[in-house]
């Protein structure tokens, strides 16, 4: 069974920058599909980003792209999103997700494993 614990959620002005962590245990997260979602009040859960090494494949969504990066650490089997000129539309919880296939897909159906989630809200 894997693991994964979000953190580095908070509270930033628009045009700032936060790196959320998220630490995984159980496998390590390079044999995974990493992935980012997120959900702000009363909209469905969305896609932002997912990366999968083996493939050295990944990939984001059009309203992130430019802005967010998703990295990783094997030492630490944790995976990051950099996300930097944050705007009030990216407040949301944030949510970790991981895949047992290689293929980083944007739904989350596609997920088999996800994190408690952490919050993200950006001033204007």
């Amino acid at each position: 069974q894997v693991q994964l614990v979000e953190s580095g959620g908070g509270l930033v002005q628009a045009g700032g920058a936060l790196r959320l962590s998220c630490a995984a245990s159980g496998r390590t997260f390079s044999t995974l599909t990493g992935g980012w979602f997120r959900q702000a009040p009363g909209k469905e859960r969305e896609f932002v980003g997912g990366s999968n090494w083996i493939s050295s494949t990944t990939r984001y969504s059009d309203s992130v792209k430019g802005r967010f990066t998703i990295s990783g650490d094997n030492a630490k089997n944790t995976l990051y999103l950099q996300m930097n000129s944050l705007k009030p539309e990216d407040t949301a919880v944030y949510y970790c997700a991981a895949a047992r296939s290689s293929v980083v897909l944007p739904t989350r159906t596609s997920y088999d494993y996800w994190g408690q989630g952490t919050q993200v809200t950006v001033s204007s």
